[in-house]
């Protein structure tokens, strides 16, 4: 059996919401747990509730805590979405029925002449969007969650804060990802829907928090990015790869260009446009053009945005920002 499957009991809520977090007492050892409110419905004080434990008993850096898998207490009465007819996450026990985002836009119109900026982390996201804000004013930019990390659309504190903001104007989740403001079945879907029906200037397209990774040359949720960036080119839009980038990661295949991104450039199918901050030089390959956009990091820095990716800050990471905001920048400018 491959679930880990553990009973508890909600000895407290520690921060309410729709990804609520959660203090779980299971076989006497209190766990921190998140209980995502509009899969597996509301969570009270004393409820049984059954925990995936899988990824907090692993040590996994991005999965310290436990996942309520079902609330006995007051989870099984759950009715699903009145007119909801496609699933997500279909042929598992969280399968659960949405209205495909596709059906606002059936026909498709092709080609879209606007800007996708492709990221391969969700660290990138803040950045991208504070940055094409501030370069251009009063842009629709909508942000599609795609896999390659968290599935949950709910995880992402910051995503909220953007939309709050004004930074972005929509939240979807395509594919296996779910719980966005708005559910599409495909990431080229998405991207379709979005620019033809809800008049986006531009997107950004990539993973929830966290990355999926082996060590290997495929075997990580950065090469998400190559299917985000071929689905943009196929719909005629103008491929925008953030490349993941530092300055202090202390993992040789991380140092300066990423080899998630060098990886994706060397299997692009067609020509992209490489955001890169001043200063900084990479081979692109043959077609690809390479965009310098400003990194305004004293700028971000006073946002109140995120300003840590993998535990390091701006001052001990000062590239993985730059390269970040130049993406924004340069996304900006793209826009018609």
């Amino acid at each position: 059996m491959r679930l880990a499957l553990r009973l508890g009991v909600v000895v407290s809520i520690d921060r309410p919401g729709v990804a609520a977090e959660l203090t779980v007492e299971v076989s006497g050892e209190r766990r921190p747990a998140i209980s995502y409110e509009r899969t597996t419905g509301p969570v009270e004080v004393g409820d049984e509730v059954v925990v995936n434990v899988a990824a907090r008993d692993l040590g996994l850096g991005s999965g310290g805590f436990d996942l309520v898998h079902v609330n006995l207490t007051r989870g099984c009465a759950g009715e699903g979405v009145p007119g909801a007819h496609v699933m997500k996450l279909n042929y598992t026990s969280l399968q659960h029925a949405v209205a495909p985002f596709e059906e606002r836009a059936p026909e498709l119109s092709t080609p879209i002449d606007r800007p996708v900026a492709v990221i391969a982390l969700h660290g990138q996201l803040p950045c991208v969007a504070w940055a094409a804000a501030a370069a251009r004013s009063g842009l629709r930019v909508g942000y599609v969650q795609t896999a390659g990390g968290a599935l949950p659309g709910e995880l992402s504190r910051t995503v909220a804060e953007l939309l709050d903001r004004g930074l972005l104007a929509d939240h979807v989740t395509a594919g296996a990802a779910f719980g966005g403001r708005h559910e599409a079945i495909t990431t080229a879907g998405a991207l379709h829907t979005g620019f033809e029906a809800l008049g986006w200037d531009a997107a950004i397209a990539g993973p929830g928090p966290g990355i999926l990774g082996s060590a290997t040359a495929l075997g990580h949720g950065g090469i998400a990015a190559l299917e985000t960036a071929h689905a943009a080119l196929a719909l005629g839009c103008r491929a925008i790869v953030v490349p993941r980038m530092s300055s202090g990661d202390a993992r040789s295949r991380h140092r300066g260009l990423s080899h998630h991104t060098s990886t994706v450039l060397e299997l692009l199918l067609a020509p992209a446009i490489v955001a890169l901050p001043p200063g900084e030089r990479i081979d692109v390959p043959e077609g690809a053009s390479a965009r310098v956009g400003d990194a305004d990091l004293d700028g971000y820095a006073r946002s109140g945005l995120p300003a840590h990716t993998m535990g390091r800050s701006m001052t001990e990471d000062e590239l993985f920002f730059r390269a970040a905001l130049a993406g924004g920048a340069v996304l900006a400018a793209e826009v018609a």
